[in-house]
């Protein structure tokens, strides 16, 4: 019988590839640095192979080592997926991971746990805000249970379950040669200076898809970080900007002192959804999750 790494093994191992610091990992897995490092020399030994360059002064994989940090993930939540099916728990009931993007988490969190609290008083709800990208390798290593995200995005290895639309505005200061029509359509934005979003958020990409623009029609001389500062700027005469719903009906536009203009029908938009992997043991309680989020959505 091939002898195998254990899970614990793996566990350290991963902690040190996301930390890239033998004491960062250490200190994460509640263990001395020595206890982690000789994990990693025993998965070394039984492998055959350095899985960690040790000549070069900054943190480094060896190829053996990139093979392992990119198969070791699924092994792990693959682990973690059969105890908690094996526990028996009720759905919602104990510790649950949820992470959501930065334009979405401040308008449906404060809504949605009041919720998700009454529905189910047991739950342990950690949240993990940060950007689709990061959030869906999250995923995939197990280290969060399900993500609130925007759609279309590609997401290979998870399931998916729509909890509602989230339509654009079209918003800007009060001064705006645009403000005072009733609604707007795509052709009136082309030769706006629009402020979004910068590379990395994928509402700049939603909105852009949506609106049928190009990427000169955004305005390169401010990527925003966040809706509360593009916003900001807008109020500042610097341009416009496209709202998502949900940010509207929070009140930011009207915070801001900007004017809000729907788009003519059909209204471009983007999908709210909850996303899983597949074959998760925690399917159950993401669908039961997604169920509160609809009720908060519509």
């Amino acid at each position: 019988m091939t002898p195998l790494p254990t899970l614990r093994q793996l566990q350290f191992f991963m902690a040190l590839v996301r930390r890239a610091s033998f004491s960062k990992a250490a200190d994460d897995c509640l263990v001395s640095q020595s206890t982690l490092s000789s994990a990693i020399k025993e998965m070394e030994a039984l492998t055959g192979q350095q899985l960690v360059d040790r000549s070069t002064r900054s943190f480094a994989l060896t190829p053996a080592g990139e093979e392992v940090a990119a198969r070791a993930p699924a092994l792990l939540a693959g682990a973690e997926d059969l105890v908690r099916a094996a526990s028996g728990r009720h759905p919602l009931e104990g510790p649950f991971t949820l992470g959501v993007i930065p334009t979405i988490a401040p308008f449906l969190l404060p809504k949605a746990t009041k919720t998700l609290k009454k529905a189910f008083p047991k739950l342990e709800l950690y949240l993990r805000e940060d950007l689709t990208a990061t959030l869906a390798e999250r995923l995939a290593a197990g280290l969060v249970d399900a993500a609130v995200l925007a759609f279309p995005y590609d997401l290979p290895g998870m399931d998916v379950v729509e909890i509602g639309d989230d339509p654009f505005w079209f918003a800007c200061a009060p001064d705006h040669p645009l403000a005072d029509k009733k609604s707007v359509k795509r052709d009136d934005i082309r030769h706006c200076e629009l402020l979004l979003l910068e590379d990395g958020h994928c509402l700049r990409e939603h909105a852009i898809d949506a609106c049928e623009l190009r990427e000169r029609d955004a305005a390169a001389s401010f990527g925003g970080t966040s809706l509360f500062t593009i916003a900001q700027m807008a109020k500042a005469g610097l341009g416009a900007t496209l709202l998502p719903d949900m940010a509207v009906k929070d009140g930011l536009a009207k915070s801001a002192g900007l004017k809000t203009i729907p788009f003519a029908k059909p209204a471009p938009s983007r999908k709210i959804g909850v996303a899983w992997r597949h074959g998760s043991g925690r399917k159950e309680e993401a669908l039961a999750m997604a169920e509160e989020f609809k009720k908060v959505m519509t």
